[in-house]
C-alpha cells in the first residue's frame, strides 16, 4: 500500500472507531413534562457546561428527572473534568454532595479539606462553599436539593 492508501485507511477506521463508540442514545432529551415514573441514563441527559458558580474547566452535568412534572427535588450528577471547580459562593438552600469517584478539595466556610469517595458534604443556607477537582479522574458527584418554590 501506498502512503495515500494508508492515511485513507486511517481516516475510515478512526471515522468507524467514532461511530461506533459514539452514545446509542444521542438524541436531545425530550422538554415535555412528565408526571409518570419513569427511569433515565446518564448518556441519554449529559450535557456539557463550565464550571458552575463561576467555576473553572469544563464539566458534564447530568440533570436526572428534570422533566418531572410536581417532582420538587433536585438530583444531579456532575463530573469536574482535570482542573474543575465549582466557584465559591454562598447557598440560598441547604444542599447536599455526595462524592462518587475522584479528590477534590472543598472550601466550607473558610476552612478547606480533602474529599473523595464516600464523603457526603451538607452546606447549609447561607453557607459558602466552592469544590475543586484534584488529579487526573474526573470528580464525580450526586448533588441534592429542594427546588425554590414557584
Amino acid at each position: 500500500m501506498n502512503l495515500p492508501s494508508i492515511r485513507r485507511c486511517s481516516a475510515v477506521a478512526v471515522a468507524f472507531a467514532a461511530t461506533a463508540i459514539a452514545p446509542a442514545h444521542a438524541a436531545a432529551p425530550s422538554s415535555k413534562p412528565r408526571s409518570d415514573s419513569y427511569v433515565e441514563q446518564a448518556r441519554d441527559i449529559a450535557q456539557a457546561q463550565p464550571g458552575p458558580h463561576e467555576g473553572e474547566g469544563r464539566t458534564t452535568a447530568y440533570p436526572f428527572f428534570a422533566q418531572a412534572e410536581g417532582f420538587d427535588l433536585v438530583f444531579r450528577q456532575r463530573s469536574l473534568h482535570p482542573g474543575a471547580s465549582i466557584g465559591e459562593h454562598t447557598n440560598d438552600k441547604d444542599e447536599i454532595y455526595y462524592v462518587l469517584s475522584g479528590r477534590g478539595e472543598l472550601m466550607l466556610d473558610g476552612h478547606r479539606r480533602q474529599v473523595g469517595p464516600g464523603d457526603a458534604i451538607l452546606t447549609r443556607r447561607g453557607s459558602r462553599h466552592g469544590l475543586r477537582q484534584f488529579g487526573d479522574a474526573d470528580l464525580t458527584i450526586i448533588v441534592v436539593y429542594r427546588k425554590p418554590a414557584p
